[in-house]
């Protein structure tokens, strides 16, 4: 089996070997333990794609070595960078076990097959992190796999959705919090009737114990007061199941290394979109540029105040702290490393902390360079007519995805429904992430066009952006529709296409009509941002089953696309080099 291990990549040498020791009571057991009477029955080996089809698959991401300039770092942060790439690795072994209890054994069996056919699957297997394919609609591409669950494994196998929403409906409104909230699991009572709730702390337990263990030994390394603190917080909070300290400490980082680590976001369930997934970013700050995008966190209670929705619904203070960090990632691994990569992201997603301090936008430049050049610029290059192809900007693309981040902290986050006090979070439940992926996309083109109006960017970035937005609509909705990105692209993008804010020539290429597209995007923010303040599930289910399809006009496009990378796939190389280093003190 070592000799098996040994022969995978350096990025998994550390996590595999970990989990074979510490994952074996909590991950590999409730594997062989999980009947899954809930999953449809495998594919015949027959449907299974070959050696050349899975190939053909993973060329979709195009390999990508991402580096980072570690020069001005001194030997010791060196060090604790090494340190939190070893606790990343672990933290990429609770999100396999969190997608599927089965991840963990079958990744075992994958790296036992030897020929082209089974590393190109292990390959495949590695970039979705499980053997289903997340560009091609879950479908399974391992023998022996069920359908991917959409509960994950944060509620048991042999419950039904019907039944855990019952029984949480039932629970006394403290109980129920703790049901739903980001930090649990749900298992079954031993006599097999209801359920209990399980924190994070207990389920992943070893593994955890082992992360937090890395996360002190680098706060003792570290010299810098803000890092020290957040890692010995955050090792608290893995030992405590309590993260809040360790999240007010994150918005506080000033250093030059910038850690995220933890469970953060709820895409991986497909029930409620109630339990964070972990993940890490390991990184390290672009000082002069994040200068740069201070001006922007200025703006954001004047953006809130002119939101195109009933003034009860904006949020008349807004929490003070709201850092954008611009950042170089040297690692990332869980939820933020599978299938599509993350290009920028905004956290911490706890509406407690939001309320009291606000959230902070982390660009991922390095990440944002690749993606432009290896997919928009190719794709554009097909959806968009040569006229327009003068008007695709990288400043425009990292706008957008900047003001998109900083738009997920405004609009409604904390509602009531009914008399009741509740979050947009808990009453949208699985429809959650596509509509509020959308509802920052269209209004941070609503914050943007503001700020343009007000003096504070300038006039020349306003067409460029609208055309932008419409090349890099394909680009996401390339992710698929069962995707909360892509699904809450292809909403928007048959929206303005409907209201003639964006329009199909002849050709079958797409345009901007600029007459109607700013009165479209105001409207459509109007839409989504009331939806969420009303908690009317009801309302985004029916718009998502309306408009999240992939019409017949955006199909041709698509199809012609086939030889353009939908994303990239990165090779870690800076922090393989820290893990060689480390390897050879």
């Amino acid at each position: 089996m070592l000799d098996v291990v040994s022969q995978l990549p350096l990025q998994w040498l550390t996590m595999i070997t970990r989990l074979l020791f510490a994952l074996a009571f909590s991950l590999v057991i409730t594997a062989s333990a999980a009947a899954a009477p809930n999953a449809a029955p495998a594919p015949a080996s027959n449907a299974l794609p070959d050696a050349t089809r899975l190939e053909q698959m993973a060329a979709r991401f195009a390999r990508t070595d991402l580096t980072a300039d570690l020069s001005k770092l001194s030997a010791d942060d060196r060090r604790v960078l090494a340190k939190l790439v070893e606790a990343s690795k672990i933290i990429d072994g609770i999100f396999l076990g969190q997608v599927w209890a089965g991840n963990v054994p079958m990744l075992l069996d994958l790296a036992r097959d030897e020929s082209a056919e089974g590393r190109a699957r292990l390959h495949y297997f590695r970039v979705n992190k499980g053997p289903w394919s997340r560009l091609d609609e879950d479908k399974s591409f391992v023998i022996g796999a069920p359908e991917k669950p959409q509960n994950a494994t944060f509620y048991p196998d042999d419950a039904t959705k019907e039944e855990v929403e019952r029984w949480i409906t039932g629970l006394p409104e403290q109980e129920r919090a703790s049901a739903t909230g980001f930090f649990s699991v749900l298992r079954r009572n031993a006599d097999g009737t209801g359920f209990r709730i399980v924190p994070y702390h207990v389920e992943y337990q070893s593994a955890l114990e082992m992360a937090a263990k890395l996360l002190r030994e680098a706060a003792e390394i570290s010299t810098e007061p803000t890092l020290k603190r957040f890692l010995a917080a955050r090792a608290d909070a893995f030992l405590s199941n309590d993260y809040h300290a360790s999240d007010l400490a994150w918005m506080e980082l000033s250093g030059a290394i910038e850690p995220t680590i933890g469970p953060y976001e709820v895409y991986e369930d497909g029930w409620f979109n109630y339990k964070a997934a972990f993940e890490s970013f390991i990184t390290i700050r672009d000082e002069a540029e994040s200068a740069k995008l201070q001006k922007f966190s200025r703006e954001l209670q004047d953006i809130e105040n002119h939101l195109p929705i009933d003034p009860q619904y904006r949020n008349p203070k807004l929490g003070a702290l709201a850092p954008i960090v611009v950042v170089n990632e040297i690692y990332c691994s869980g939820d933020a490393d599978h299938g599509v990569q993350t290009a920028a992201f905004n956290l911490p997603n706890d509406e407690r902390v939001v309320a009291e301090k606000g959230t902070k936008r982390v660009m991922l430049k390095n990440v944002q360079d690749a993606k432009f050049a290896k997919t928009l610029v190719p794709i554009s290059k097909v959806v968009l007519s040569p006229a327009d192809l003068k008007d695709l900007s990288f400043e425009a693309f990292f706008t957008h995805i900047l003001v998109h981040e900083l738009m997920h902290g405004l609009g409604p986050h904390n509602i009531t429904v009914d008399g009741r006090e509740t979050t947009v979070r808990q009453e949208m439940k699985e429809a959650g992430s596509a509509l509020e992926e959308a509802k920052a996309d269209i209004s941070g083109l609503f914050a943007i066009q503001h700020m343009v109006d007000k003096g504070v960017l300038p006039r020349s970035l306003e067409r460029p952006l609208y055309t932008t937005f419409l090349a890099s609509a394909f680009r996401t909705i390339r992710f698929g529709i069962n995707e909360a990105h892509g699904r809450g692209q292809a909403v928007q993008l048959n929206y303005l296409l409907d209201a003639g804010g964006f329009v199909v020539r002849p050709d079958g290429t797409f345009a901007v009509n600029r007459d109607k597209i700013k009165e479209a995007v105001t409207s459509l923010t109007r839409e989504f941002m009331t939806i969420q303040a009303e908690g009317n599930y009801e309302k985004a289910k029916e718009m998502q089953t309306r408009l999240g399809v992939i019409r017949p006009e955006v199909q041709r496009a698509l199809d012609k696309l086939t030889g353009v990378p939908i994303d990239i796939e990165p090779r870690f190389t800076t922090a393989e080099q820290l893990l060689r280093d480390s390897l050879n003190k």
